[in-house]
């Protein structure tokens, strides 16, 4: 990624919502710095230690938002002036958080996916960076922002086993909506030491996927 980042940066949405989806599903197994939460506004993220938070949130017309900060890499002032990530932005964004958000100097980046492509709001010649690349490295496009998750997912167990196959599979049954029990099983399989120290909660794992919608038969299974 650039930095700062550039539209061009971001893969497709449906691709980060899958990426996305497979971090908060592991996570809701597991206890792993950052907690995750499903409403109206999307699908958000907060780092305990308060290193990131972002939010992203698809629309069923194909429109998406993505927004968030990163404590050190996000530079939301240009000299004494706070940057105004909402310039430009289309008027379908829930306009009365993201002022509230701003008003909280609570970003530090915020695309917007409309007619087929990111955009966001102009930065100041001078900005650093929009820690974007920091905050979601997985974000970017191709295997890279693939083996991004890989990483992350593997650097909070302790398992021999490598994940990858089963978190790209994962990834691509998430995006296609057709995760099950047995996608859910098999990723944590990878990803979690069963025998570790940390509780492996694969029933909060599923009930989270069925709240993300990642396949409806989910919902038999839910308990």
């Amino acid at each position: 990624m650039h930095r700062p980042s550039v539209p061009e940066d971001l893969d497709h949405p449906e691709l980060l919502w899958a990426r996305a989806a497979t971090l908060s599903v592991v996570a809701a197994a597991m206890d792993d710095g950052d907690d995750f939460s499903v409403g109206p506004l999307g699908l958000e993220c907060w780092n305990a230690g308060g290193a990131y938070w972002w939010r992203l949130k698809l629309y069923d017309d194909g429109r998406a938002l993505l927004c968030g900060q990163d404590s050190d890499g996000s530079y939301t002032h240009d000299g004494k002036q706070q940057i105004d990530f909402l310039a430009g932005a289309p008027q379908w964004l829930p306009w009365e958080r993201m002022r509230h958000d701003a008003e909280g100097n609570l970003f530090g980046f915020v695309y917007w996916w409309q007619d087929g492509a990111w955009a966001r709001a102009p930065y100041p010649d001078t900005m650093p960076d929009d820690g974007l690349a920091m905050a979601l490295s997985w974000a970017g496009t191709g295997e890279d922002a693939i083996g991004r998750i890989v990483d992350d997912l593997v650097a909070v167990t302790e398992t021999e086993v490598d994940p990858a196959a089963e978190v790209r599979a994962f990834i691509a049954a998430a995006e296609a909506r057709t995760v099950g029990a047995a996608d859910i099983e098999a990723l944590l399989d990878a990803v979690c030491d069963q025998d570790s120290w940390y509780p492996v909660r694969p029933k909060a794992a599923l009930a989270f996927a069925t709240d993300l919608g990642l396949s409806a038969a989910l919902c038999l299974g839910r308990t």
